[in-house]
């Protein structure tokens, strides 16, 4: 089984920079924005449960499809951009075993506990 998961999210990785071929972006922009979801993390300056809720809601598969659509539709680069991004790193993450969190653990995720 955890095969066919990193398996699938290496092919999210995929996807995202596919997609992002299409657009008229440097690839280091690509590379330079693919890790600013984790500034979710800057909940758990305050505890746990707030932490967990802003890093888990920018590692929410549906918001970066959300983003994608929507760029789509108006006709925005930019925003393509913000849900090729998110989907990008998520699918980064989840292939390294960092999955949604918990609110009583950063280590404590939906893919088991993370051991570092």
């Amino acid at each position: 089984m955890k095969l066919i998961l990193k398996l699938e999210h290496l092919a999210l990785i995929a996807l995202s920079a596919f997609l992002f071929s299409t657009l008229s972006y440097s690839w280091w922009w690509y590379l330079l924005l693919l890790l600013t979801p984790d500034i979710g993390m800057i909940g758990y300056l305050v505890n746990s449960k707030i932490g967990s809720i802003t890093y888990n809601i920018l590692h929410f598969l549906g918001l970066g499809i959300l983003f994608y659509i929507v760029g789509l539709y108006i006709d925005s680069q930019i925003i393509e951009l913000l849900g090729l991004i998110i989907i990008g790193h998520i699918g980064m993450d989840r292939f390294f075993g960092f999955g949604l969190k918990y609110p009583d653990s950063f280590k404590h995720t939906h893919l088991g506990n993370i051991g570092f």
